[in-house]
């Protein structure tokens, strides 16, 4: 029966990715044997599943079928995995794609808590700045800033976070502070890491909304990298409570124009298509949602 498990486990992950090569590196297996795990699954049932060819491996139309119901019988089996062990201690590998950002700064702070309750746990972190393609790279789940494009993916809303202006006190003493959002224009600003650079930044006064095009002087893919040059005196950075706070409370960066809010950033946890999230998802998105709720 283990067999059987394998086999349709590496069969869901080549599925999913496209290649019998990024199955094999994730099962610690080579890929001619994964190759012919699947052929062999293929012989049994009578049928072709994937279509290779030089490129990537496509799921025919009876292996599409067979994919959904194989993915739907592994979950089924983890699931009664999880219920047997009555909601205790979690086993396996958690695989989740965040930013650099968030992992250094908020997660890894906070994440013995967490493990302490679950030493039989193993998480693997994909950290970059850049949407991860979560089907392809076998992530259980991504943690992802600002509005989301419509798609068929489950998601959980974590928190809204506050966004800031700040600069270095350096910066501050030889260019001055604005004191609207208009005198943006005629200071260095650093935009990233994601988004449009000519995009506005938006505020509100109260009742009054204004919005200010930014012509950026240094712009970033690395969250981390934008608070560096903000840090080393070279501008003026929008950025979340989250990626700002340790240098904000001590006092390597001042937040600049407090009368004027800026529109927040929403962060959300996303999981794959279909997927039903597991117990271990779960936990770790509500462990996650407490320790944002701190930085609100």
């Amino acid at each position: 029966m283990n067999d059987r498990f394998q086999e349709l486990r590496l069969f869901v992950r080549a599925g999913e990715s496209g290649s019998f090569s990024a199955a094999a590196r994730e099962m610690g297996l080579s890929q001619p044997s994964v190759s012919r795990i699947v052929s062999g699954l293929e012989a049994r049932l009578g049928v072709r599943l994937l279509l290779r060819t030089t490129r990537k491996i496509v799921p025919t139309e009876a292996g599409h079928a067979y994919l959904k119901k194989a993915k739907q019988l592994l979950l089924d089996l983890e699931e009664a995995d999880e219920a047997a062990r009555g909601g205790g201690s979690l086993k396996g590998t958690l695989r989740v794609a965040v930013s650099e950002t968030l992992c250094i700064r908020t997660i890894l702070p906070n994440l013995r808590d967490f493990l302490d309750g679950h030493p039989q746990l193993k998480l693997e972190f994909l950290t970059a700045d850049v949407m991860h393609d979560l089907v392809a790279e076998g992530v259980d789940m991504a943690i992802r800033f600002g509005p989301l494009p419509d798609s068929a993916f489950g998601v959980k809303k974590l928190a809204t976070l506050r966004r800031l202006l700040m600069a270095s006190p350096s910066y501050v003493e030889q260019h001055g502070a604005p004191k609207t959002p208009a005198e943006l224009a005629h200071h260095d600003c650093i935009f990233g890491p994601t988004g449009v650079p000519t995009l506005p930044w938006e505020f509100t006064k109260g009742a009054e909304k204004i919005a200010v095009k930014i012509d950026p002087r240094y712009s970033f893919t690395s969250a981390e990298a934008l608070i560096a040059c903000a840090r080393e005196g070279l501008g003026i950075a929008r950025a979340s409570v989250l990626m700002c706070k340790t240098e904000l409370e001590t006092g390597q960066l001042i937040a600049l124009l407090p009368r004027f809010a800026l529109a927040p950033v929403e962060i959300h946890a996303v999981f794959p298509a279909g997927r039903i999230p597991s117990q271990k998802v779960r936990s770790f998105t509500e462990f996650l949602a407490g320790v944002l709720a701190d930085l609100k």
